[in-house]
């Protein structure tokens, strides 16, 4: 087993916050044996988190062993290529290191807050996920969108692994038969149905499981838990 850390959302209050407390606080994570570091992806929940592709990004640059990974990025309501645009991008600067996790999204308030511009719902977040997932492993896979070449890095070619975060009818079993491994959230789940849940990705050849939201100690600050 590996154990993992999320990025806090910021300092104790009455602290100031800029890139130096990210850049220190991941420092400390590696130092202290964390395998991973993670981001969350959220907007207009009463807290402000920061953009998960830019956190990791200063992540990057101050660490040097930890893995880097989004828990997990909301699909519906962005561009694939400006996605794949930046995570070619955190690959090259994490030197392998980043894990893309990906998802159809778990909060309307998220979907208040910026579907508007991108016309994703809510309601058809799923039925968005299911075309964008694919069409994002496969811009990743070929460097491509259409007819236009995004001409990767030669580090890069290939794109990170890309992981799923969705528990809804098959993406279970798709995670580990169409992706690079499964994230699982025990934060809505009591471990029977996180326990079931894992066997089921097993049997199906999974190989690379994380579960996030798993809370350390009385009511962490947002940010705060720790994988």
């Amino acid at each position: 087993m590996r154990l993992g850390a999320v990025l806090p959302a910021g300092p104790p209050k009455g602290q100031s916050i800029d890139a130096r407390f990210w850049a220190r606080t991941a420092a400390e994570l590696e130092g202290l044996g964390y395998d991973s570091i993670w981001a969350f992806d959220g907007v207009g929940r009463g807290f402000m988190l920061p953009d998960p592709l830019t956190a990791l990004t200063i992540v990057a640059t101050s660490t040097d062993r930890v893995e880097l990974g989004t828990g997990v990025l909301q699909l519906p309501w962005r561009a694939l290529a400006d996605v794949a645009y930046r995570a070619f991008t955190l690959q090259l600067i994490s030197s392998g290191r980043f894990l893309l996790g990906i998802g159809p999204g778990s909060t309307e308030k998220d979907f208040q807050a910026m579907g508007a511009g991108t016309g994703a719902s809510f309601a058809g977040r799923f039925r968005a996920f299911e075309q964008q997932s694919a069409e994002l492993v496969r811009i990743l896979r070929t460097g491509t969108v259409n007819d236009i070449d995004l001409t990767p890095w030669p580090q890069t070619v290939g794109g990170p692994p890309v992981m799923v975060g969705a528990w809804r009818g098959p993406w279970v079993s798709r995670a580990a038969t169409e992706f690079d491994g499964w994230i699982a959230s025990a934060g809505y789940n009591d471990d029977a149905t996180l326990a079931e849940a894992l066997d089921r990705f097993r049997q199906a050849g999974g190989k690379r499981a994380v579960v996030t939201n798993v809370q350390v100690g009385p009511d962490p600050e947002p940010g705060l838990d720790r994988l």
